[in-house]
């Protein structure tokens, strides 16, 4: 069962074979004739030891906080706050995925749920309409009855090359974090330890790992990790990265164009703010709509948009049961 417990299987040549029993990774992405075969590829989650599992896990969350650490500075150096912190992300979660899967999986980096297969664009399409229209809901209503208005402001920019800009920045931004926060090491954990006991502990850590943006609150805190929760479910559902990146980038993208605040940051693109004449209980302040009550109720509407979506299931290399000798 895809992302359920599996008994601990040890390949023939002893415990310590880890690489004992091996799989086409290629087969994923692409038909092939029944009963084909390759040389390449690893075994599951469940056919590694424990000690193992975290060794991998460990190593892999090492190899991202490293190359956040030497890359963020560096690009940060070479242009403005965001783009660097957006940039550096990218970077450092598409580098330590392509490592762990090539040293540990013999497969490449679509392997964690970036392949293009055959119902891809409709998950990618129905995760950007959940979160532009997630987004919409949190923002529209306040708008009809008269709680923040659209005032013109100098100081934000605008223009098509802003807004082509923005958009190439906000894409960046959701692959990098999905690959960061749902990719390899997410994807090993669930295998083994199944959705609920990875998903949940994934989504507070992605919450937390957004504490150092300006004006981060306790609200902000708890929208934010249910958002992680909900890209979780969203992987969980589709067994790729399309719906969540789709979700990810929906939301970020709607909010500069309404112009408000996206996780603590300002992003001109229309010259015109969002201006609240309700508390910040409702605006999410100076963080933005991600610390806004109003969020909560739409995330729970956006979950069960995630589970009735007529998305196009994909079997996730990392979650799929090693075929049987």
């Amino acid at each position: 069962m895809r992302g359920g417990r599996r008994r601990l299987r040890v390949p023939a040549g002893g415990p310590g074979s880890e690489g004992a029993r091996v799989v086409d990774h290629r087969t994923r992405w692409r038909h092939r004739p029944a009963g084909a075969s390759g040389s390449r590829g690893s075994p599951r989650a469940g056919l590694v030891t424990t000690g193992a599992l975290l060794r991998r896990v460990g190593l892999f969350a090492f190899l991202e906080v490293a190359a956040l650490a030497i890359l963020g500075p560096l690009i940060t150096w070479a242009g403005s706050y965001v783009i660097g912190a957006t940039l550096s992300t990218f970077a450092a979660a598409a580098l330590a995925n392509a490592f762990a899967v090539r040293i540990w999986e013999r497969g490449r980096l679509s392997d964690i749920g970036l392949g293009w297969a055959e119902g891809s664009a409709r998950n990618l399409l129905c995760g950007f309409l959940g979160g532009v229209g997630a987004a919409l809901l949190v923002l529209v209503p306040p708008v009809a009855f008269r709680l923040a208005a659209w005032e013109r402001d100098p100081s934000l920019a605008s223009g098509f090359g802003p807004f082509i800009f923005l958009t190439l920045v906000l894409v960046f931004g959701a692959v990098g974090e999905e690959m960061l926060f749902r990719g390899y090491g997410f994807q090993l954990l669930m295998g083994r330890l199944g959705p609920f006991a990875t998903i949940v502990p994934f989504g507070v850590i992605f919450g937390f790992a957004h504490a150092a943006n300006l004006s981060f609150s306790p609200l902000g805190l708890v929208n934010t990790a249910a958002w992680g929760i909900l890209l979780g479910y969203a992987f969980l559902r589709t067994g790729e990265l399309w719906m969540p990146i789709g979700l990810h980038f929906g939301w970020n993208w709607v909010l500069p164009l309404f112009g408000v605040k996206l996780s603590g940051f300002t992003m001109g693109v229309t010259g015109y703010a969002l201006r609240w004449s309700a508390g910040e209980l409702w605006s999410g302040g100076d963080y933005g709509p991600e610390a806004s009550l109003l969020t909560l109720p739409v995330l729970v509407l956006l979950f069960f948009y995630v589970q009735r979506a007529p998305v196009a299931p994909q079997s996730a290399f990392l979650l799929r049961p090693p075929p049987e000798a």
